[in-house]
């Protein structure tokens, strides 16, 4: 059994598909503060066309939603281009024949309702471990990347000095471009639920544009006014 030091302290890519409030709002700010970029929806339809724009590392799945089950859902992400996700289905269904039917469907892994968050962050690494996706490891967008496990950033092949903290925004950037990734959401990665005035992200924003921009000739990094920031190519 894989012990939680062995288990890549980086975060992983994981949507939530829930359609119980409280929980889905419980699960997604737990993975966040445990350092996971999270992405959430609470009906199937909902989540099979976020899986199509986005490639996660990880989906946690109902199997009860609303619009289309979880068991279909799996189903069409199994044969899609995405289908090299790690699949954990959460059911309130305990017997051995629910089990096989959603492992069958494509599922990598089974959580019972209830269950401690712990758990489910635990099989969430563990299943991202195992799977050993390329862009679990290296994130790439642009002619930049960034590898989650040696905290190593290139671009254009050049290195880049990067600190924690421009390696955490660098992450978040990364891992939904070239989609906008919000103030708040690049708040909480560095300061979970406890943010400064919203001008110190902007000088940490500074910082990184300083690295990842200025001494190249075309700017990555994007404003995106009343949302956040992005990388464009």
């Amino acid at each position: 059994m894989t012990s939680p030091s062995e288990i890549a302290a980086s975060g992983a890519f994981v949507l939530v598909v829930e359609d119980e409030p409280d929980l889905l709002a419980s699960i997604s700010e737990y993975l966040s503060d445990q350092g996971h970029c999270v992405d959430h929806a609470s009906d199937g339809r909902t989540a099979l066309n976020l899986v199509m724009a986005q490639a996660y590392d990880v989906i946690v799945l109902d199997i009860g939603l609303p619009r289309l089950d979880g068991l279909a859902v799996c189903e069409h992400i199994r044969a899609s281009e995405r289908g090299d996700a790690g699949i954990i289905m959460l059911t309130a269904r305990d017997t051995l024949n629910d089990k096989l039917t959603g492992l069958k469907t494509g599922a990598d892994d089974y959580l019972v309702k209830p269950f401690a968050l712990e758990e489910l962050d635990y099989r969430i690494r563990a299943l991202h471990r195992r799977s050993g996706l390329n862009r679990g490891d290296v994130l790439r967008f642009g002619g930049l990347s960034y590898n989650v496990r040696t905290g190593e950033a290139q671009r254009d092949g050049a290195p880049l000095r990067i600190n924690r903290s421009g390696a955490i925004l660098l992450q978040q950037l990364l891992r939904k471009a070239p989609l906008p990734v919000s103030r708040e959401e690049l708040s909480r990665a560095l300061w979970l639920d406890d943010p400064p005035d919203s001008d110190v992200l902007k000088v940490y924003i500074h910082t990184l544009r300083s690295i990842v921009d200025q001494p190249f000739e075309r700017p990555l990094i994007e404003t995106v006014r009343g949302k956040g920031y992005r990388l464009v190519e």
